[in-house]
């Protein structure tokens, strides 16, 4: 019996992709020696910290 994960994950996500975008993530895969997995997850963190950088301030009022 495997030994229970601390942060364990259950949700599955799917996506379609061009023959481009395949070759892209097979590139980086090479390069980085991560699979597709671990570079989605690090593209997700990369963006949401874009997204919270760059995101307007709603304190500033409106003029």
């Amino acid at each position: 019996m495997g030994r229970a994960k601390e942060n364990p994950r259950y949700n599955v996500i799917s996506m379609r992709v061009s023959e481009e975008e395949l070759r892209h993530l097979e590139v980086l895969m090479e390069k980085t020696h991560k699979n597709v997995t671990h570079i989605m997850r690090e593209a997700i963190e990369l963006f949401a910290a874009n997204y919270e950088h760059s995101k307007p301030n709603r304190t500033t009022a409106v003029a």
